[in-house]
């Protein structure tokens, strides 16, 4: 897990440029990269500080051969950094493919679909009003495909049906990416491929190479419209988008969760709620991670106010790039 979490870092890194390209949708403010490499970051740099004995947040008596609980250590600091739409759904993938995982100490084909599928279902759930033909599209395609090799295995736990299971989840995805531009009007007509799904397939082909031991596939990108890296950045000869992002972790009761969700709904869009872990806090509270597009962030963040005492609050410009692209950094694989 801790080298998936790393090649996936210097994965988006290397690609976050280009990724930024074509992330026209839900608005085209071209940070899908940076989001979703911030996002990963935070997540390998928790198994860094966790295997280091540094991490204070971490349980003092978790095995560290426990994959379910070392992946869902890594899925909390993420959800707590998440950035963005896409850094938010990975996030929620991450947490959501733990839980099938906790007491296991190796992976087979089973747990992976297992995995695959959760983390799918949660993360549609997660978004108040999911579309296909984004990130989600490809969760669900990698998840689809892992099940159907495994259901042939009959219960083979052996590595040689885990690579068969991996090899199907990616291309799966792949298939899925390559679908995302006739399922939304706005990269059909910009003729690019979905950026977070672009995201998500990188990140599943270092999953397989990190546990395979192979290099990663680094003609997995070719021909994908609007990638290729002499192609312009079509966010930037798209119109600005009036409006906020309004982020934040809030402690709450499910009734004010649900209460939350619903009055997002009515003032904004791509309401992303998720809960932070499983466990409830002393008070029958449970930790959120929020994420919202709005208008105007006063009633937003008035809204969340009234119904809890928010941290990582964050009000960010979507017509504005908010963070600087990363460096590159060298890999073998995915290189442009």
């Amino acid at each position: 897990m801790k080298r998936w979490l790393d090649q996936a870092e210097t994965a988006i890194a290397n690609h976050s440029d280009r990724i930024n390209a074509i992330n026209i949708f839900p608005v085209a403010d071209g940070d899908t990269g940076t989001n979703l490499y911030l996002t990963v970051r935070a997540a390998a740099r928790a198994l860094h500080s966790y295997h280091a004995g540094h991490d204070p947040a971490a349980p003092a008596d978790l095995a560290q051969t426990d994959v379910g609980a070392v992946l869902a250590h890594a899925g909390r600091a993420a959800m707590e950094q998440a950035r963005g739409n896409s850094g938010t759904l990975f996030a929620v993938f991450l947490c959501a493919a733990a839980e099938p995982l906790e007491g296991h100490t190796r992976l087979t084909s089973a747990l992976l679909a297992a995995a695959l599928n959760r983390a799918q279902i949660r993360a549609w759930s997660a978004l108040s009003d999911p579309v296909p033909g984004t990130m989600l599209s490809v969760m669900e395609a990698a998840a689809r495909a892992a099940a159907a090799v495994d259901a042939g295995h009959n219960g083979d736990d052996s590595n040689l049906a885990l690579g068969k299971t991996l090899d199907a989840a990616v291309e799966g995805a792949l298939g899925a990416v390559v679908s995302t531009e006739g399922q939304l009007a706005a990269l059909e007509a910009a003729h690019v491929v979905d950026a977070g799904g672009v995201g998500m397939l990188l990140i599943l082909d270092c999953l397989r190479s990190a546990v395979l031991g192979e290099g990663l596939q680094g003609e997995l990108l070719d021909g994908l419209h609007g990638y290729d890296v002499q192609d312009p950045h079509i966010h930037a000869t798209m119109p600005d988008d009036d409006g906020v992002e309004v982020m934040c972790t809030i402690s709450l009761s499910p009734l004010n969760a649900a209460t939350l969700r619903q009055r997002l709904d009515e003032i904004g869009d791509s309401v992303i709620m998720s809960q932070v872990g499983n466990a409830a806090e002393p008070d029958g509270n449970y930790r959120w991670r929020v994420h919202v597009h709005v208008p105007d962030a006063t009633p937003a963040v008035a809204l969340i106010r009234s119904l809890g005492h928010p941290s990582e609050l964050t009000v960010s410009e979507l017509a504005i790039a908010r963070d600087p692209e990363p460096a590159p950094a060298s890999s073998s694989g995915h290189e442009r």
